[in-house]
């Protein structure tokens, strides 16, 4: 029996894995609702999950989105998971730690004295974590396929297709689709790039 894990995005919750029912109806379908919002917690949290699913069934493929992509990948799932989809993923965290820096017009040295600042997009920039990213490069060895919107303000295509690349990930672009992908356009290219894969 196989299950489908799904990980939730910023602001997201495992109630969404309800959606991943009917694109998978011979699978059983959970979602994880993490604790934690730190790389080195949730990535043991995820793990923790996956070690527990995998006592109970035979295939474990993973569903994420956004951040939760990126916590997945922290959380060394190397040989545990069939394979992977990602939608939207964050992966490469310093990148978009470094462009949040920018925006809020705050330096390295200012993030180290202070350790965390406040934006006013709603952002706490840490320099704990920016370090952590720094010295944790993502290492995945999953066979992943991507789904990325043109227009996504937090990853840009050229850094995508280099994640894609190097980790051999099939990447799919769906031209003006958004980072958060919710207009009825959008998820019915999120549900045909699904089945089609």
């Amino acid at each position: 029996m196989t299950v489908i894990l799904y990980v939730h995005g910023k602001g997201g919750s495992a109630a969404e894995a309800n959606h991943y029912k009917a694109l998978f109806p011979d699978a059983e379908v959970v979602g994880l609702d993490y604790k934690t919002s730190a790389p080195w917690e949730t990535g043991k949290e995820i793990r923790a999950f996956v070690e527990k699913l995998k006592t109970q069934y035979d295939n474990v493929i993973l569903v994420a989105n956004s951040i939760g992509a990126f916590f997945s990948m922290n959380g060394n799932l190397d040989g545990l998971v069939q394979k992977a989809y990602f939608i939207s993923p964050i992966v490469n965290m310093e990148r978009l730690i470094e462009d949040m820096m920018m925006w809020a017009n705050v330096t390295e040295a200012e993030l180290e004295a202070k350790g965390v600042i406040s934006t006013e997009f709603g952002e706490d920039l840490s320099w704990e974590y920016l370090s952590y990213v720094r010295s944790h490069p993502i290492s995945w060895n999953v066979p992943t396929r991507i789904l990325y919107g043109s227009e996504d303000k937090l990853t840009s295509r050229e850094t995508m297709e280099k994640f894609a690349e190097k980790h051999k990930a099939g990447l799919t672009v769906m031209e003006k689709g958004e980072h958060w992908f919710h207009t009825e356009e959008q998820m019915k290219f999120l549900d045909d790039w699904m089945r089609t894969h």
